[in-house]
């Protein structure tokens, strides 16, 4: 009975194409008319929404319905809340059709977004929910969540820049991001009254005193800056720029401040500086009869003089900038250095080698080298061939000394040679260097330090070099 019952309503209901916001079943009624059908499919639906045919429209065979839902929207404006259906594209549109007035200064807020109420609305979003059991009908597996739209009332800020006072509407929460909201900047040396950090109430005044751009050129660097200041002193003053007594600042103190001056202050200060010149002290040998020859010592040390100035020294900027003369004193006169050397010449004795014992006057620590009448450097066509300084003939007892240091015709012993006579000189015999002769055929090379004993008796005293050169330089 039930079964033919069902077969039987089965085939006299009629079918019913449905179209939701894009989504399609076929349902079954015996409804006569659309809206009978909505309300049997327990559909809910708002006064905005777009349903093709009319509602009345009688249910017949072949019938297809479309639904188009508008946007559901929560909204709070005015201290109140309520739900609403739309098609507006903006928050405006929305607002106005739910009888709100907007201000073109609102704002909205749209989630955790706040808006321009003239700012497009993103389409609306339909999340499909997962297919875990049947919900109903089709387009139950969709979920429209409400847009919620919350109006921010812009307040009447009044604002003195410099000139006029003029108004501006705001839903900024502080000053400052009210006075950012419209457009008007604030430098970090303007001042605004009451502070950016304060409630925008009803009615508030702000004024804004503005500062002066500046540039300042101080300690090699270029600062950018701003101050409210009305003199270059009072602006150095605010920026906490010291100065002393001797900087210099262009322009002065007292000008007057004006968009983009450049300020430049020179650091200057003095100091004295005292500088010397050293003057070395002259060293002066004198003859002391009771000191042995070749023996010295200091009578008198000698003293450098010291001569001072003393400059005043002007800086700027860490560089200097002039210096002046102011003083010049002698602080300590030069003194000589006196050396005495010996002129006791008395006779010694020393043993040879060979075990003859010699008497000399003087001992001389000389470079030897050794020559013959071939190696002297005259050709043997030349008349002095063979003969010596003195002319005498040259032979192995010969010997090429310096007449300062040992006078010609002078006896002398040589270890290691034997005796001599200076009878030679040559252009490379200087100072110590003591040249040996030889005969050709005996000729025998030298090349060392040697003690030349100058033997006795001593010449006159005005052919003897008191204080004998260190040249060349005798090894220790």
């Amino acid at each position: 009975m039930v079964a033919l019952l069902w077969g039987l309503w089965s085939l006299t209901s009629i079918p019913v194409q449905i179209t939701v916001d894009g989504v399609t079943e076929r349902v079954y009624t015996h409804r006569r008319a659309i809206d009978e059908l909505l309300l049997d499919l327990g559909m809910k639906l708002h006064a905005n929404d777009h349903i093709t045919p009319a509602l009345t429209t009688a249910i017949r065979s072949p019938l297809s319905i479309t639904i188009e839902r508008a946007r559901v929207v929560q909204i709070w404006a005015d201290g109140r809340q309520w739900e609403s259906a739309s098609w507006g594209k903006t928050p405006y549109e929305i607002l106005t059709e739910a009888g709100v007035a907007v201000d073109k200064y609102d704002r909205v807020q749209i989630n955790n977004d706040r808006i321009q109420v003239d700012t497009p609305l993103l389409p609306v979003r339909r999340t499909q929910l997962p297919l875990t059991y049947s919900r109903g009908y089709a387009w139950d597996n969709w979920l429209t969540a409400p847009m919620p739209l919350r109006l921010y009332r812009a307040l009447p800020m009044t604002v003195k820049d410099g000139g006029l006072p003029f108004t501006i509407r705001t839903t900024a929460q502080t000053v400052g991001e009210a006075l950012y909201q419209a457009g008007i900047a604030i430098y970090l040396g303007d001042s605004v009254q009451p502070p950016l950090s304060s409630q925008v109430t009803p009615g508030l005044r702000v004024q804004i005193q503005r500062s002066k751009p500046l540039l300042l050129r101080i300690d090699d660097r270029v600062i950018k800056t701003r101050s409210r200041a009305q003199t270059v002193g009072d602006a150095l003053v605010e920026i906490g720029v010291g100065i002393s007594g001797l900087d210099q600042i262009s322009p002065t103190l007292d000008t007057l401040i004006k968009d983009d001056l450049e300020i430049a202050i020179t650091r200057v200060h003095e100091e004295m500086e005292v500088t010397e010149q050293i003057v070395s002290f002259e060293t002066v040998f004198q003859p002391d009869a009771t000191l042995a020859i070749d023996t010295q010592q200091q009578a008198t040390p000698g003293a450098e003089g010291i001569t001072r100035q003393r400059y005043r020294v002007r800086y700027e900027n860490d560089q200097e900038a002039t210096r002046v003369l102011e003083d010049t004193w002698v602080a300590q006169e030069p003194a000589q250095r006196i050396i005495a050397y010996g002129q006791a010449i008395t006779p010694q004795t020393t043993t040879t080698p060979d075990g003859q014992q010699i008497t000399y006057w003087r001992k001389i620590r000389m470079l030897a080298s050794s020559y013959s009448a071939s190696t002297s450097g005259v050709a043997r066509d030349e008349a002095w061939y063979g003969r010596t300084y003195t002319g005498d003939v040259m032979r192995q007892g010969v010997v090429a000394v310096d007449p300062r240091i040992i006078p010609l015709r002078s006896k002398i012993f040589v270890p290691g040679y034997g005796y001599g006579d200076a009878l030679d000189v040559g252009s490379a015999v200087i100072a110590r260097r003591i040249d040996l002769g030889y005969d050709d055929d005996k000729l025998q090379l030298w090349n060392r330090w040697v003690d030349v004993y100058l033997l006795w008796p001593p010449p006159p005293a005005s052919q003897i070099t008191w204080v004998l050169p260190n040249f060349p330089r005798v090894p220790n």
